[in-house]
């Protein structure tokens, strides 16, 4: 058995990385399991060393950054369903939002299972939308 644990530094901006957090996450696991993440999907939350999924800042602008690039799932934490609310409705009718509190619902709905590994290849080229995305959100 493996024990893993990733710090990230406090930088010269407080609000930037811990967002990242099940993002970096899910890349680790999408590594040691062998399972691609889907590529249609975005994702936000602080992670703690229990698992849990803790709310972030800026919901608002991370959705309306994935909308922008053709992202049509979000996962959020669940603390954050109030901030739902900040989002244009025409842009909220256009996404589904998956609202989670543990890491383990973020690799469920975020990994992608065999049989969806085909159509997923076979569907537009995600490669270049979630490129697009980080670097909208590292900037």
């Amino acid at each position: 058995m493996f024990s893993y644990e990733l710090s990230t530094l406090a930088g010269a901006i407080p609000k930037d990385g811990p967002s990242a957090g099940v993002t970096m996450v899910t890349a680790i696991a999408s590594l040691l399991m062998n399972q691609s993440v889907r590529t249609d999907t975005a994702m936000t939350g602080e992670i703690n060393l229990s698992g849990e999924v803790l709310p972030i800042g800026g919901v608002r602008e991370k959705v309306l950054a994935a909308h922008r690039s053709g992202i049509t799932r979000v996962l959020l934490p669940q603390q954050n369903q109030k901030d739902l609310v900040d989002v244009p409705d025409d842009v909220r009718n256009q996404m589904e939002f998956i609202l989670c509190d543990r890491i383990e619902q973020v690799l469920e709905n975020a990994l992608l299972h065999q049989q969806e590994v085909k159509s997923q290849q076979d569907s537009e080229d995600g490669h270049h939308r979630i490129t697009k995305l980080f670097q909208m959100f590292s900037n």
